[in-house]
């Protein structure tokens, strides 16, 4: 199923990680693979032996075998409860999403759904900001997008983002962004209010990515207004 040498190369936009391999599969085939390994088993399979087909695909070290199990185990979605979380935590933790990529497809597919659907487990993305482990904390962020567009757990949003402003990781910097730009499209006023009270103390590169959808001109202004003096 790999696609030719020539063609695209899926390791240029992990530069750096180098525990990380790629069969060069395309998104849309991997997709298909875990359609097909539904379909087959859907009459048959809980969500639980969905969990059970997946946990030994995330250690894999290929991009395309961690994409599999977590597409699989989203098309459970309706069958997803707050026992679950623990599982995908511990795939992050144990550095099993080993990347940007997967950790924000765990975020997505898994872990946002399940907080939209399960509210009251929001609280618990606050210790995850403070986690040691880096997917841990970039997924604090990622995981409450989803909730955040739909105008829920904003108050939780700007706790977590409040909470990594200190992080000297990109990934993290760059998750925050994510999640404050989302939170600008619900309430775009709370979003500058918040950067014109917090803004020295926020990574520039978290700024740059939470003010995108703002006009050419506010832009400027807040970038301005955010310096650190």
């Amino acid at each position: 199923m790999a696609r030719p040498s020539s063609g695209f190369d899926a390791s240029r936009y992990f530069r750096g990680t180098h525990d990380l391999a790629f069969y060069n599969v395309g998104t849309g085939r991997v997709r298909a693979m875990a359609r097909e390994i539904h379909r087959t088993h859907r009459d048959v399979w809980s969500v639980d032996d969905a969990l059970l087909f997946a946990n030994p695909l995330l250690p894999d070290r290929h991009l395309e075998v961690k994409n599999v199990g977590i597409e699989l185990m989203a098309r459970y979605s309706r069958s997803f409860t707050p026992r679950l979380l623990p599982h995908w935590k511990r795939w992050l933790s144990k550095n099993y999403s080993s990347n940007w990529a997967t950790t924000d497809a765990i975020c997505g597919m898994l872990i946002g759904p399940l907080l939209v659907k399960h509210p009251r487990l929001v609280s618990r993305l606050a210790a995850w900001a403070r986690d040691r482990n880096m997917w841990v904390r970039r997924a604090a962020a990622v995981s409450l997008i989803p909730s955040v567009r739909k105008g829920a757990a904003l108050d939780a949003a700007y706790r977590v983002a409040r909470t990594l402003h200190a992080d000297r990781e990109d990934l993290i910097q760059k998750a925050v962004g994510w999640m404050l730009r989302e939170a600008g499209k619900t309430d775009m006023r709370r979003l500058q209010r918040y950067l014109r009270t917090n803004g020295p103390r926020i990574p520039r590169t978290t700024v740059r990515y939470a003010i995108e959808r703002f006009p050419a001109a506010k832009r400027r202004t807040l970038l301005t207004a955010t310096k650190a003096m």
